[in-house]
């Protein structure tokens, strides 16, 4: 049993230290992969960037040809990675950073392919798949263009400001001359959407994202604008006499906005519009109409204000097909020679004079009329304040004689009321007398029934008057009557007392 558990297969060695370095390497082997990856194969945009990839492997380019556009090509790839973590093989791939495209506020980028076909002959916007300028136009913000694909240019955004108008013009699209048009559009200054050329359009106020490289914006001014005839644009013209007479003035005038693309197109900007238009039309209307009056003419306010009128109604009838309003129109000079102007002067001046004498004529009458108004308001006010005086006075004595008499009738109702009251009170003394004679006459009545009584009970009256005077004196009096001496107190009542037995 024992030979049977010692015995060992022939040739078999056992390498215990190869067996324990296994796990080891397996543990090195992980370790080395995950720092290659790590390391080598891990691609982090960091924030605002993005990564481009390069494949090193798989199809050669066509010649001419800068981005891979099929997948297993060689070369720059046209997708790109954003912000975050990727892992590539580095065998296989390769890498470079940049930017994120920011298209800062008040800006606007055009991008140009840089990769596809050539571009059409004449044509100035690439097509999808061609080089060239793109149409599309990227706003203020971030993009994550790849900067090998496309070449992005920022120009300004369009600003139209208050009270003006954008007015487009298309600088690609079909051109007129090669495209048929109808009868009625045909030797017209504005054109259809579509096609080259000025487009009715207009922009309003505000920012406009517009490629530049398609439409050109012209910003045309529609508030009220001021033109000044003096210095070199001053209006000269003859007169009927052959006397040269100098305008100036003042016109004033404005763009109709529906006729704002129109007019520029035609005329030009708001100068061309000056020395085109309303110079030149106020010139002529001046040189014809001036010529009909005499030098003199122009002197005397009327004439110059009828030239003023006629000037603005011809300027406005004939500027109103163009899209120029005119407001207004103000002469404030017209020079006539001198040799005119003198003798007019003088004449102008003696008439001011007349009229200054006039004026003064009127004034000392209008002061002795204020003088004499004046006076009569004074006699008013007085007669008024008299008025006013004997009005107080006599509504004073009427409130006097109302209070005396208010005052005179309540001390009449308190004597009424005091005499009725004194009346009351004597009739109720006469009463409460009656009442108390009744009373005491009663009394005594009875005082005298019940002595009556008493003095017919007793006999006589002097019995009752012996019997009402031992009434009182008894209590009192114990031995008054007896007395034994002759002649004493007791003896005055002897003759109302008599002694029994004593004499008859």
């Amino acid at each position: 049993m024992s030979e049977a558990m010692d015995f060992k297969p022939p040739n078999v060695k056992l390498n215990i230290p190869l067996l324990t370095s296994i796990p080891v390497l397996i543990i090195g082997g992980v370790i080395a992969v995950v720092v290659f990856f790590w390391f080598f194969c891990r691609i982090e945009p960091g924030a605002g960037e993005i990564a481009v990839l390069i494949r090193k492997t798989g199809d050669n380019l066509p010649a001419g040809q800068v981005i891979a556009l099929e997948p297993g090509q060689k070369g720059i790839q046209l997708e790109v990675l954003s912000e975050g973590r990727y892992f590539r093989n580095p065998y296989t791939w390769s890498w470079k950073k940049h930017r994120i495209l920011d298209v800062p506020a008040g800006k606007l980028g055009v991008m140009t392919r840089l990769y596809g076909t050539d571009l059409a002959p004449s044509s100035i916007i690439a097509s999808d798949g061609e080089k060239g300028i793109v149409e599309e136009i990227l706003r203020p913000g971030k993009y994550r263009i790849n900067p090998y694909a496309y070449h992005v240019a920022l120009f300004d955004a369009i600003n139209i400001s208050p009270g003006h108008v954008g007015v487009v013009t298309a600088l690609t699209g079909r051109d007129v001359l090669n495209y048929p048009l109808p009868p009625e559009k045909r030797n017209t200054f504005m054109v259809d959407a579509g096609l080259k050329g000025v487009d009715g359009m207009l922009l309003d106020p505000g920012t406009h994202y517009l490629n530049p490289y398609i439409f050109n914006t012209v910003e045309v001014n529609l508030q009220s604008q001021r033109f000044e005839m003096s210095g070199k644009d001053v209006i000269n013209f003859l007169t009927l006499d052959g006397f040269t007479v100098t305008v100036e003035g003042t016109i004033e005038f404005g763009i109709q906005r529906n006729e704002a693309a129109y007019l520029t197109h035609r005329v030009g900007d708001m100068d061309d519009i000056i020395k085109k238009m309303i110079l030149p039309r106020a010139r002529g209307f001046s040189r014809i109409e001036g010529s009909k009056y005499p030098a003199v003419n122009f002197i005397v306010g009327e004439t110059r204000q009828k030239f003023q009128n006629e000037l603005e109604n011809h300027l406005r009838t004939k500027s109103m097909g163009w899209g120029v309003d005119i407001k207004s129109v103000l002469v404030r000079k017209i020079i006539v020679p001198d040799e005119i102007a003198s003798i007019n002067r003088d004449r102008e001046l003696a008439v001011q004079d007349a009229a200054k004498y006039e004026q003064q004529i009127v004034q000392a009458q209008s002061k002795a009329e204020l003088t004499k108004q004046e006076m009569l308001a004074i006699q008013n006010r007085e007669k008024v304040e008299a008025d006013t005086k004997r009005i107080r006075a006599v509504i004073d004595a009427e409130q006097d004689q109302s209070v005396r008499l208010i005052s005179a009738q309540k001390e009449l109702d308190v004597a009424q009321v005091e005499y009725e009251a004194a009346l009351f009170q004597a009739e109720a003394i006469l009463l409460t007398a009656d009442g108390q004679k009744d009373a005491i006459t009663a009394q005594n009545v009875a005082e005298a029934s019940v002595l009556q009584n008493r003095v017919t009970a007793l006999g006589t009256g002097e019995n009752y008057a012996r019997y009402t005077l031992y009434e009182r004196l008894a209590p009192n009096i114990l031995s008054v009557l007896s007395s034994d001496s002759e002649g004493g107190i007791g003896s005055i009542f002897s003759t109302y007392a008599p002694v029994e037995g004593g004499a008859e």
